[in-house]
């Protein structure tokens, strides 16, 4: 039977030291952490990631700046609206929700939120810190990825490690931060050729591929870690479900390769709760450094 890695567990524990560390240094701060989180437009799933994000952030007392702008916002007002939280002293985490809607510059957006306030660890200097192995604000879910393992006493290092997926979101930072814990990491994708060869030989799978149910038994080695990233709706047509016309599933058929591993994520329940609280650890990060309180967060930024 395979380990199931937890991380709706593990995002209630990192939670509450969260929690632990406010409200031991609220007083000598004189505020509380502060997180904005803009969203522009009217995607569905945004509004449920963003208001996940704000009841995490009322669960451990991060002050929440919303902030939801229409579809037809122009670059420039949203870059004010950036330069103006760049300039809040209450804030310390901004985040840009996405996907943007279509036509926006996305890069362009990005990198207008200053890096010492970047909550996602996208600004290209805090990228470049990952790089270069610097201690600084990290990509929220392969952060949570690698403290999902470390909490379960997963060993990387030394290990072949195989990430599906190139986004910068996912892909890209889960690679670098796979190779900072010195495992040996092939990076595969949309253009590789005979995945399921390459995927055979990684000790540690990581699935950021996007797309539902892609990886069975077939592409997995016996007693194989696998991590899914992917969260998907499934359309239900089983009359059991009648309260329901979706189900939720990753990029992993779950039920075939858990038997055949030595540990796999769910969906939901895995990944997704540890995106969200890696969030708010860089949000509380910042403002340990904004108010000059010890740093007690760094064994969470890998």
């Amino acid at each position: 039977m395979a380990l199931e890695l937890d991380g709706k567990k593990l995002a209630k524990e990192i939670e509450q030291r969260l929690l632990h560390e406010i409200n031991t240094d609220i007083e000598k701060a004189g505020r509380p952490p502060g997180l904005a989180v803009i969203r522009v437009g009217d995607d569905p799933a945004s509004e449920v990631y963003v208001r996940n994000k704000e009841k995490a952030c009322l669960r451990i007392g991060v002050k929440s700046f919303g902030l939801h702008l229409q579809e037809k916002t122009s670059h420039e007002e949203i870059i004010e609206k950036i330069s103006s939280l760049n300039r809040d002293d209450n804030v310390d985490g901004i985040l840009l929700q996405l996907p943007l809607p279509q036509g926006m510059d996305e890069t362009l957006l990005l990198n207008s939120i200053i890096a010492e306030k970047d909550a996602d660890g996208l600004h290209p200097l805090n990228l470049g810190k990952l790089i270069k192995g610097e201690k600084g604000p990290r990509s929220c879910t392969p952060a949570g990825v690698i403290a999902l393992l470390s909490s379960n006493k997963i060993s990387i290092e030394g290990k072949r490690a195989v990430v599906i997926g190139r986004s910068i979101l996912v892909g890209q930072p889960m690679a670098l931060m796979l190779q900072a814990a010195n495992a040996t990491v092939t990076i595969a994708h949309s253009r590789t050729q005979d995945l399921s060869s390459i995927t055979r030989q990684a000790e540690l799978l990581i699935v950021a591929a996007g797309k539902p149910n892609l990886i069975g038994p077939e592409y997995v080695r016996n007693d194989a870690v696998v991590v899914d990233v992917g969260i998907h709706r499934i359309q239900v047509t089983d009359s059991s479900a009648a309260n329901h016309s979706y189900r939720l599933c990753g990029d992993v058929k779950f039920e075939e390769v858990s038997s055949k591993v030595s540990a796999i994520s769910p969906v939901p329940g895995g990944v997704g709760p540890m995106t969200v609280t890696m969030l708010l650890v860089n949000t509380v990060s910042r403002w340990q450094k904004h108010c000059g309180l010890p740093f007690s967060l760094l064994d969470l930024l890998p």
